[in-house]
């Protein structure tokens, strides 16, 4: 159903009515340089999220991790992220190449506060620094060196609502079926029938 057109936001300043003012604390918070306890919070991270935009309104975001640390702060301006082995879709990649604006948020297990670090990105290829980030004996495919335009902690309201780190809110792992059973599903339904002629029906996916 589609809302009413009264009640759709459509300015900033019809935004702005709808919201009180962000306390100054909360403006003054947002720093342009990753300090040391930025460093800290990014050196006990083992996942983050990453954002990017392809210029013409399309948004991705993608999850990354390894050990605590696999992001490394070369300055204090700048961060190395590597770009390990995946799916290969390059969505985050190809969409840096048309806009290099990112944003990330890092996580830290047991934490409820956050690090949200904002910048534009760049795709290195350099050898050396690719061996350096070496995972199982594999080279990153590429590096992501972003420079640091504005970096903010956040508050824990969000993951204290989400109780995200209480292991007593979890589901049972058995109430939902396998990734690879979900896939297989969603390919088949997505499939015309035609293209389908060939679908043995045994449930096997490519991982």
């Amino acid at each position: 159903m589609t809302p009413p057109t009264d009640t759709i936001i459509e300015t900033v300043d019809q935004l702005r009515e709808a919201y009180a003012e962000p306390h100054d604390f909360v403006r003054q918070k947002c720093i342009p340089r990753l300090d040391d306890y930025c460093r800290r919070w990014i050196a006990m991270s083992p996942f983050i999220v990453l954002a990017s935009a392809d210029g013409a309104g399309g948004v991705d975001v993608s999850p990354r991790g390894g050990s605590p640390g696999f992001v490394r702060v070369a300055d204090d301006s700048t961060l190395l992220l590597p770009d390990l082995p995946g799916n290969n879709r390059l969505d985050t990649l190809t969409n840096i190449l048309a806009s290099p604006g990112v944003g990330t948020i890092f996580f830290v297990p047991g934490f409820e506060e956050t690090l949200r670090v904002n910048g534009t990105a760049e795709i290195v290829r350099d050898e050396d620094l690719r061996a350096s980030f070496a995972d199982r004996g594999k080279p990153a495919a590429a590096v992501l060196r972003i420079t640091v335009r504005e970096v903010y902690f956040h508050c824990s309201k969000s993951l204290k609502r989400s109780g995200i780190w209480d292991a007593a809110t979890y589901p049972d792992r058995s109430t939902f079926p396998s990734l690879v059973e979900v896939v297989t599903d969603q390919i088949r339904a997505n499939t015309p029938d035609e293209a389908r002629k060939g679908d043995t029906g045994d449930g096997a996916s490519p991982q």
